[in-house]
């Protein structure tokens, strides 16, 4: 017995030798050193590496999506608001991966029901002429029943939000997105899909959720190969005066 109680007293000696010769600086990373990056001032305010999309003086950053000329819709009151005449919208810059804020509006008086209220969207990557891309919901979603996968904050026909946090209609709404680009093979197949998180006036609405392709309004999502897209914002004819402000984007690629 004696001798047993010896053997496990030395073996438990030679197990805690190597951690007793570890020292707090072996697991410490040196560097590199993260960039600084000065907040906002104020909540929702853009961070100082962020591309200022829209300061609420001017339309220079966006073009019109179906010939690439001048924004069409009308700047006022620090916002911009939907011209469906006009047609889409979107920025001249293309994006990777980037986080962004966009704050928008239905107005106070808005009608209709269903999709038919207050109707518009963020394209995360336009893809493509017309409606091609990756859609977060713009939609009066307050006492306003549709299918769940296109309410506000849905990534349409694709995820519901994870909980409603709209406010009445006449009141600024929130969007922060994270949003991953996704990635293909040289061949063209998909390597890492799109994915998104954001959070709807402060709530998180979406969690990591992974895309299984483009926007479609009929039929399943696929992939096609691309690769940094502008960020687009729609003009649907059920969605009246729809506003915009504060957006900005901070690329993480």
């Amino acid at each position: 017995m004696a001798w047993t109680r010896l053997a496990l007293a030395a073996l438990a000696l030679a197990l805690a030798g190597p951690a007793c010769a570890q020292k707090p600086e072996d697991t410490e990373q040196a560097g590199p050193a993260p960039p600084v990056v000065t907040p906002a001032a104020q909540p929702g305010g853009a961070p100082s590496d962020a591309v200022v999309l829209f300061d609420g003086k001017d339309l220079s950053e966006w073009v019109s999506v179906k010939d690439k000329g001048p924004a069409g819709w009308a700047v006022q009151d620090g916002a911009m608001v939907v011209k469906l005449a006009a047609g889409n919208i979107e920025t001249k810059r293309a994006f990777g991966s980037y986080q962004l804020h966009i704050e928008w509006k239905v107005p106070a008086d808005v009608a209709g029901s269903g999709q038919l209220r207050g109707n518009s969207g963020v394209f995360l990557a336009s893809t493509g002429p017309g409606d091609a891309g990756y859609e977060l919901q713009v939609l009066d979603s307050y006492r306003n029943a549709t299918y769940v996968n296109g309410q506000a904050a849905s990534l349409y026909k694709q995820a519901p939000p994870l909980a409603n946090a709209m406010r009445p209609p006449g009141e600024w709404q929130a969007y922060d997105v994270v949003w991953t680009a996704p990635t293909f093979t040289t061949d063209g197949k998909l390597e890492t899909p799109a994915k998104v998180t954001a959070f709807h006036n402060g709530v998180l609405v979406q969690n990591d959720f992974a895309l299984a392709g483009p926007t479609r309004y009929i039929g399943k999502p696929e992939y096609a190969p691309h690769g940094r897209a502008p960020i687009k914002l729609q003009a649907h004819p059920g969605g009246g005066p729809v506003s915009f402000r504060n957006i900005w984007v901070r690329p993480l690629d």
